[in-house]
């Protein structure tokens, strides 16, 4: 046998065993990917009634639902997103367009990436203090800001990087036919990269959809039903949280009906996401 056939059966020995071990890992993280799917839709589907999903949170080992904390999660989230998307895009145009390499633009994207990383716990505990502890009151408006502060940033990141990956020629062409830069940027690049800005936005919202730590110390918890923000405020996360832990059953049911809500949600945002990047809206 020649050295050079030696070389390649070593190489196509190596290649196999890598093979084999990427195969290993990706089982590995589906099986555990199945079966909490398994385990939440076996667990939450048997909770999903009618009174689920049209009464509020019951007293201990007596009938109800989790409209309160549906309705709670759906007003903050909307308000953390209607906060956080505008500014987040701009934020990202700015990075992108208008200071891509000048020190508050590397200052802007430095704190930008210490705020995708930090924990959420985090940010709830500013909110609180800032917020929550100053007024002496909980409330869904500080639900929504802690919130809020978590959208930013993803889709910071998301804006820059979509911008970046227009091509700069119709930058270009753009300004050889006299368009101002506030032009090229809403009606050609902003443009061809919304199909990437929208999936940031939505992977986004789908992120604190299910975020707990922040709204426990900011929007606390509310039995009843109330759109009144100004108040404390039910949550799925939190709702989940506190029911979970209980010894009753009728909220440990409840708890897995929440979990089961909030993984249709995040499912069907993340399948948006999808469709929304295939079509190139």
């Amino acid at each position: 046998m020649t050295d050079g056939e030696r070389k390649y059966l070593r190489r196509k020995r190596v290649n196999r065993i890598a093979l084999a071990l990427s195969l290993g890992a990706m089982a590995f993280g589906v099986f555990w990917l199945v079966w909490i799917l398994f385990e939440t839709v076996r667990l939450g589907f048997a909770g999903m009634t009618w009174a689920t999903v049209s009464q509020m949170t019951p007293p201990p080992n007596e009938a109800g639902g989790i409209l309160n904390a549906i309705w709670g999660s759906l007003l903050m989230v909307l308000l953390a997103t209607f906060v956080g998307t505008p500014v987040g895009i701009m934020a990202g145009i700015y990075l992108a367009e208008y200071d891509p390499r000048g020190w508050l633009g590397s200052t802007t994207r430095f704190v930008n990436d210490i705020l995708l990383s930090a924990p959420s716990i985090v940010i709830g505990l500013f909110v609180y203090a800032v917020v929550v502890a100053r007024f002496r009151h909980f409330s869904g408006w500080a639900g929504g800001i802690a919130l809020a502060l978590l959208v930013i940033p993803i889709v910071i990141r998301t804006t820059e990087n979509m911008l970046l990956l227009v091509p700069a020629g119709l930058r270009e062409a753009a300004y050889a036919l006299g368009a101002p830069k506030w032009k090229v940027i809403s009606s050609i690049t902003l443009r061809a990269a919304r199909a990437g800005v929208v999936t940031g936005v939505l992977l986004a919202v789908a992120r604190i959809s299910g975020e707990t730590a922040p709204l426990l110390f900011t929007a606390l918890n509310n039995q009843f039903f109330t759109s009144d923000l100004a108040e404390p405020m039910a949550s799925l996360p939190v709702t989940i949280f506190k029911f979970a832990m209980s010894p009753y059953e009728n909220w440990q049911q409840l708890a897995w009906a929440g979990v089961f809500v909030i993984t249709l949600a995040v499912l069907g945002l993340n399948i948006l996401a999808r469709l929304v990047t295939r079509n190139k809206l």
